[in-house]
């Protein structure tokens, strides 16, 4: 079962250009589909497989023409696979990282950071956000964005490629985003980061306000993304890397931990993640 039971209802980009669909697929993952309201024109971003997005898009009368890859972990590109099986990838745009070009199923559009997007009447920004995986792009539209693995609801990806240096400037880099861009990241993780959050940032009354907002979405089965650049720089730890609190946080939990700069900082506390020493707290003991 998905850990989305109720899934979102689409949303419009604030100047009615672009609406967003939401499909949940596999047991987490998120495949979102840009559509120009203008024309029409659809595509899908990411996805480990197509026959969720496939039944939405025959459900609602959307016609997908294109399909935008951030990066080439399988359970975002196994859409690519997917529709290739089925026949139908075959004259759509495909739109991939250039960097990862040969690992993308398809791509006829491989672009790299400054490049262009289309669909439709719209235009979107590429731009490169590595860290998680060497390649990865994200797609800024309006003031939707588009970051896959990047940059999470509360949280950010795993740094597989890394080094630190290099997410933290894509995050920095996302982070500068205007507040009310949405942040259409490609995993319903948010409970868990924001678990870890409450750990390093205790005293944080907006995190703590937004952890009663998300465990009251969950119970329900409702999804907890997009959320909003302004959120995640008053609540995610991967953002804050001069907070006060989180540097004593991680400081007294990473004894001996580096954190003489926001970007050695950051690096610490992904470490720190990366244990899983928070997992151990219940509900019981969080702030709800």
């Amino acid at each position: 079962m998905h850990a989305i039971t109720e899934p979102p209802e689409p949303f419009l980009a604030h100047d009615g250009a672009l609406r967003v669909h939401a499909v949940p697929a596999a047991s987490d993952n998120i495949v979102w589909i840009a559509e120009c309201t203008a024309t029409g024109a659809c595509a899908f971003v990411d996805g480990p497989s197509a026959k969720e997005a496939l039944a939405y898009c025959e459900q609602h009368g959307l016609q997908p023409t294109a399909l935008w890859n951030t990066h080439t972990h399988i359970d975002h590109v196994g859409i690519n696979s997917d529709l290739q099986g089925r026949g139908l990838l075959d004259g759509m745009q495909v739109v991939g990282p250039a960097r990862a070009a040969a690992e993308v199923p398809g791509i006829s559009h491989p672009v790299d950071d400054g490049d262009t997007v289309s669909l439709g009447a719209l235009m979107g920004t590429v731009w490169l956000t590595e860290g998680h995986i060497d390649g990865h792009i994200s797609f800024v539209v309006g003031d939707v964005l588009f970051c896959g693995d990047t940059l999470f609801a509360g949280g950010c990806g795993y740094l597989f490629d890394g080094p630190p240096a290099k997410m933290f400037r894509s995050l920095m880099r996302l982070a500068g985003l205007p507040g009310e861009t949405r942040v259409c990241c490609a995993h319903e993780y948010t409970q868990d980061n924001l678990r870890f959050a409450l750990s390093v940032e205790p005293d944080n009354a907006a995190l703590q306000e937004r952890m009663r907002r998300v465990w009251a979405l969950r119970a329900a089965g409702r999804a907890t993304v997009p959320s909003t650049i302004e959120e995640e720089r008053a609540t995610n730890p991967f953002l804050r890397p001069g907070s006060p609190t989180l540097l004593a946080q991680v400081a007294a939990q990473a004894p001996g931990a580096d954190l003489s700069t926001p970007e050695r900082t950051f690096a610490a506390t992904r470490r720190l993640k990366d244990t899983g020493a928070y997992k151990a707290v219940d509900d019981g003991a969080l702030v709800l």
